[in-house]
């Protein structure tokens, strides 16, 4: 058991390690900084059709980053994660198209402002609501932690709406689409800018913005004042020189296949798998990286309670029954957050995106390992413990020689299921900026907005993987009964 603890302990510091060494270090005459923001808000943040992180705000970032001779690594997650990690420490600041209000100023300081926006509200192109009053009894769809939510939130008394919350706009836009809700609200440009790339909604106030206010860059309150002043000072300088006018310009004039790539690359599915292989096959790479990585260790933990369930000790076997318990009644992505942006606050140690991702399913897969390993265990016959001991073997030597050997075998098929349960698992990560196989996905349908197409590829890759992995499992099942 000390081996098998030891082999765990090591095997996660290495990880650790890797995930700090991952993140680039600063030149000794460049301060360097981790910046989080949402890369599903065109045209502010998103990926182009090479996959790089474009926008408005990404473009305004690296012209005072170059100006003010200072480095940066991009986290791009989703907008409540954004500002989170950057809360707790996890980031130094936040770029995402972030209003300013009184409320976010208690949390965090902000530049000055550099865009000045409004809020539009939409609806589906053959809907027969025109005015708010149409509202009443109807159901709004909002991306959360948005202005365009904000507003709603506070006029939802007056007329009378229900709201659905989701965490990127694409999928609020898609619910509208798909008659699901009847309207949604959000920032004028970024709908606007929707609309322009081929979505199916009408815009109810194209000139007319509802609550306007202003987009500020975000440090956590009382910290990182010389990334703030270094902002600030590069800020009034490309708007002095008219480049952050050429940057707007570049975006809110462009022809949405600029950005998005030619209708060819987007209107079949064949397009969009030419167009995006590269992002696919590294988005695949990195969340099969993740299932190999995290079964490993999980199964090594999980092996660990299960000896623990059935130990003769009542300590080891009520402690792993209380590990299990509690990883497997908590929601795997309150545990990711819980490690990420919740964990850091408390130890004073920044943890990767990438190693907090291995840590979750190390605890949330290897809890379920150590159920079924410790069912395992005591499926075994009772008289093969009886007559090992009759024979003169210690308990411990009984389990390592007779019992462990024989559940082993009985556990194949549930470590393969855990497997492919662990490779759907990788998908909920994509919450903390890890960009594996749907973040993938989330980063082309927030471009080219063809959410079937792009949907139906991840599920299909994903299909074939566990298809792969089913027949794998068949296989060694087949093999271990020979």
């Amino acid at each position: 058991m000390k081996k098998v603890l030891m082999t765990l302990v090591t095997a996660v510091a290495a990880f650790l390690a890797f995930g700090v060494a991952s993140q680039k270090p600063a030149s000794a005459s460049e301060p360097h900084y981790i910046i989080a923001t949402d890369a599903t808000y065109a045209p502010f943040d998103f990926q182009d059709k090479n996959n790089k992180y474009v926008g408005i705000d990404q473009d305004i970032l690296a012209a005072i980053a170059k100006r003010e001779g200072f480095t940066y690594e991009l986290k791009p997650m989703s907008f409540n994660a954004a500002t989170q990690a950057v809360a707790s420490d996890q980031a130094d600041g936040v770029i995402a198209g972030m209003s300013i209000t009184d409320a976010r100023r208690q949390v965090f300081d902000f530049s000055t402002p550099y865009y000045r926006s409004g809020i539009g509200w939409a609806t589906a192109k053959d809907s027969k609501i025109k005015s708010l009053s149409d509202l009443k009894g109807k159901t709004v769809a909002l991306k959360t932690g948005t202005a365009g939510a904000q507003y709603a939130e506070s006029i939802q008394a007056k007329y009378g709406f229900k709201i659905t919350y989701f965490s990127d706009s694409d999928t609020s836009y898609r619910d509208v689409i798909n008659g699901n809700s009847d309207a949604t609200f959000g920032d004028l440009p970024v709908l606007q800018y929707a609309v322009k790339n081929g979505t199916e909604l009408k815009v109810q106030n194209p000139k007319d913005p509802f609550n306007a206010g202003d987009y500020g860059f975000a440090v956590k309150k009382g910290a990182n004042a010389a990334l703030l002043a270094a902002f600030d000072k590069g800020f009034a300088a490309i708007k002095k020189d008219g480049t952050y006018d050429k940057i707007v310009n570049k975006y809110l004039d462009a022809k949405a296949s600029t950005f998005t790539g030619s209708a060819a690359d987007n209107n079949s599915v064949f397009g969009i798998l030419r167009s995006n292989s590269s992002a696919f096959w590294t988005g695949l790479k990195e969340t099969l990286y993740l299932t190999i990585v995290g079964i490993v260790l999980a199964t090594i933990w999980g092996l660990l309670l299960g000896v623990m369930g059935v130990a003769k000790s009542k300590f080891l076997r009520g402690l792993a029954t209380t590990i299990i318990y509690i990883f497997r009644g908590m929601p795997m992505m309150v545990l990711a957050f819980f490690i990420y942006i919740g964990l850091p606050g408390v130890i004073g140690v920044k943890i990767p995106a990438f190693t907090a991702g291995v840590l979750t399913l190390i605890l949330n897969e290897g809890a379920y390992t150590g159920a079924f390993v410790r069912g395992g265990f005591n499926s075994v016959d009772d008289g093969q413990m009886e007559a090992a001991r009759s024979l003169g073997l210690s308990h411990a030597k009984a389990m390592r020689k007779v019992i462990i050997p024989q559940g082993l075998k009985l556990m194949i098929p549930s470590f393969i299921n855990q497997f492919i349960i662990t490779l759907k698992d990788t998908s909920i990560l994509s919450a903390i900026g890890i960009l594996e196989l749907t973040q993938t996905g989330t980063l082309i349908v927030t471009r080219n907005s063809q959410g079937f197409r792009v949907w139906a590829i991840i599920a299909v890759i994903y299909l074939i993987v566990i298809t792969l992995l089913t027949w794998l499992s068949n296989w060694v099942e087949k093999r271990t009964r020979a």
